[in-house]
């Protein structure tokens, strides 16, 4: 087959996580050419008449474009214009699904609204239903990569939250809101669409190896981005935990596969998950454009499931969708 790889348009001297996209882009690239298919990459631009001067020589569109003008939000801005553009499949999810878990408050109230647990929220200007006797951890409304994510985003108290979050729109723009912040384990679950059916790879527990009792436990920038840094040595997926508990890894599959159906995704995404102190697992974030990096968390799940980093890169490829049933999802997910 014949694949255009497209990813964000990345600056030189992007930090790490822009930079990751361009990883993935070469890797699948290589992964696709090694298994005989011709696949080349090019970078994003709002162009309807370049994208389809080059979208003329491909069988399948596949979807890197993380972010537009240095905004994650608008990632589903590429996606809509590949659909209103071109007539070939594309991977991923569509634009809807993008739009939906691009906004984590409004994908909050959805999954809420559902039946879906997810932790408690407040947002601003009026900050609703904040409580003092929480922990909240503050963070970006739109955009992913655990920007802005240190141990000073979790704290307790209506003043602290209220100034971290507008210290933190002033560092890095948008809008910030805070989230309860759970004590509990912490769950990857990554999704794979085969033959239109979504398949729940081996989950993946973060364990926090040998971390201090007095720093919270999340996975933050330096944990993703700062492959020296002692939480991105410390924080370890662990697969061996789900035959020791089945009922949990069945809640866990349960709750992955309801949020699939009610977003409407589609090709792969991940759901993260925390416990509460109780053992009761809920949604913390769905993620359309989980990492496809070959040392990145759905690699790692996919090959626990036997797949090699190459054939998952084509099972993804061979669950790209066409305009129209991008469509069809996009209402499935709306209702």
């Amino acid at each position: 087959m014949r694949v255009l790889i497209l990813h964000s348009d990345i600056a030189p001297g992007a930090p790490p996580d822009e930079q990751d996209t361009l990883v993935q882009a070469n890797a699948i690239a290589t992964a696709l050419n090694g298994r005989g298919h011709r696949a080349v990459t090019a970078p994003f631009v709002a162009d309807p008449a370049r994208l389809a001067a080059l979208a003329a020589e491909a069988d399948v569109l596949f979807n890197l474009v993380e972010s537009v003008d240095g905004s994650g939000f608008k990632a589903a801005e590429a996606a809509a214009l590949f659909f209103s553009t071109l007539g070939i499949p594309c991977t991923g999810s569509p634009a809807s699904a993008l739009v939906l878990t691009g906004d984590k408050p409004e994908s909050k109230r959805r999954l809420a609204a559902a039946g879906l647990a997810t932790p408690a929220w407040a947002m601003p200007p009026d900050w609703q239903g904040l409580r003092d006797d929480l922990p909240y951890i503050v963070k970006s409304a739109r955009e992913d990569a655990s920007i802005g994510l240190d141990d000073g985003a979790v704290l307790t108290g209506r003043g602290a939250i209220i100034a971290r979050a507008a210290a933190s729109a002033a560092a890095y723009g948008g809008l910030w809101f805070a989230e309860e912040y759970l004590t509990g384990r912490e769950f990857n679950v990554a999704l794979l669409d085969e033959a239109g059916v979504p398949i729940v790879l081996p989950i993946a527990e973060m364990r926090f190896a040998d971390w201090p009792s007095d720093r919270p436990r999340i996975v933050g920038y330096r944990a993703k981005w700062d492959e020296a840094s002692f939480e991105a040595r410390k924080t370890v997926r662990d697969f061996s935990w789900a035959s020791r508990e089945p009922e949990l890894n069945a809640a866990l599959h349960a709750l992955a596969t309801q949020a699939w159906a009610l977003f409407g995704l589609g090709g792969y995404a991940r759901v993260d998950l925390r416990c509460r102190a109780d053992g009761t697992p809920t949604i913390l974030e769905v993620n359309t454009n989980p990492c496809l990096s070959p040392d990145a968390g759905f690699a790692a799940a996919a090959e626990q499931q036997g797949y090699a980093y190459a054939g998952l890169v084509e099972r993804v490829v061979a669950a790209a969708h066409t305009p129209a049933q991008s469509a069809v999802r996009g209402r499935s997910g709306a209702d």
